[in-house]
């Protein structure tokens, strides 16, 4: 979402540009709710809502919202249905909100929103669908006639915490920055954590752990990565993660499963719950056959993927091939 509104703030410094959302689905459709598209006033499209025919109408559509300013939905058909006009074949439908951004208003709209969240905060963003309104943001959720306005509470990305800018912190950093986290590394010694070895990192805390977890302490969607050089910098770093008062979504922790048995017993003794201890990734990363730097990062970057989506870690043929050797 930032990626969006940061793509959203560049058209818009040399131009109009359509801001296309999706605001209904029904049925298979290959995106989400508030899934979003900016098209500038050249036609380029940045980011997508599906790809294919469906979004391609979509793109017409911006050429003619981008000339008259009248906002519009377009309806996708990705039915299949043969007596219908389709636009692919997931099979359902999409609603999408076609809108046009100009001037300083909108301007400073998407910078305050950006602001948000990349400070690691939520904002509520309203989109009325009266001709004659404009989008704005809210303090609180709000209930709005579904009919009148699309009412979204855009989340901040997640942040990724590297502790231990090592070689798998460097790969990992490449995985994670390629699947939508933003990158903070943390390491004591800028030999190792600087730009030159992370240049995907929005932050390189380049000091003590307890200071560089104090430095994120208002960010809601924190993910950790524990990928450091000895056992000591695991049990400083665990026992404040654990503490936090904004619980991670996610704490990993490299290392054998003696080492990680090491630190659990470590941590309990300093009045760490068996409740949060169970909560930690650890061995971190899924089974792959993981080896060399670059595998351990991929691994990882799917554990991340498969607990922020939901995901069971499985393969996706498993089914498929146990129904054919029946």
């Amino acid at each position: 979402m930032v990626n969006c509104f940061q793509q959203l703030a560049q058209v818009l410094e040399y131009g109009s540009a359509v801001l296309a959302t999706v605001t209904a689905v029904k049925g298979s459709v290959p995106r989400e709710v508030g899934a979003k598209l900016v098209v500038d006033v050249g036609g380029q499209a940045f980011n997508t809502i599906g790809g294919g025919a469906g979004e391609a109408k979509v793109l017409r559509q911006a050429q003619e919202v981008l000339k008259t300013g009248k906002k519009q939905f377009v309806e996708i058909d990705l039915s299949g249905a043969p007596q219908r006009q389709t636009q692919g074949v997931c099979g359902g439908h999409m609603r999408v909100w076609l809108e046009r951004w100009q001037g300083d208003a909108a301007k400073l709209l998407v910078h305050s929103i950006l602001r948000s969240l990349q400070a690691g905060q939520s904002v509520t963003f309203v989109t009325p669908f009266e001709q004659d309104r404009t989008p704005y943001l809210v303090e609180n959720a709000v209930c709005v006639d579904p009919t009148a306005a699309f009412v979204e509470t855009l989340q901040p990305p997640p942040t990724l915490l590297i502790v231990g800018a090592g070689h798998v912190g460097i790969q990992l950093a490449k995985v994670a920055d390629q699947i939508g986290f933003q990158v903070a590394v943390q390491d004591d010694r800028p030999d190792w954590a600087n730009a030159h070895h992370y240049p995907q990192a929005s932050q390189i805390l380049a000091i003590e752990i307890d200071q560089a977890i104090a430095s994120l302490a208002a960010h809601q969607n924190l993910y950790a990565a524990l990928v450091t050089r000895g056992y000591t910098y695991d049990l400083a770093a665990l026992q404040l993660l654990l503490q936090r008062p904004i619980p991670c979504q996610y704490i990993g922790m490299i290392g054998s499963e003696k080492r990680v048995r090491q630190v659990y017993g470590a941590i309990a003794h300093r009045g760490i719950s068996k409740e949060k201890l169970a909560s930690i990734y650890g061995p971190i990363g899924l089974d792959i056959g993981a080896l060399t730097p670059e595998e351990i990062a991929v691994s990882i970057g799917a554990e991340l993927i498969m607990v922020r989506r939901g995901g069971t870690g499985r393969s996706l043929s498993e089914q498929l091939r146990r129904q054919l050797v029946i």
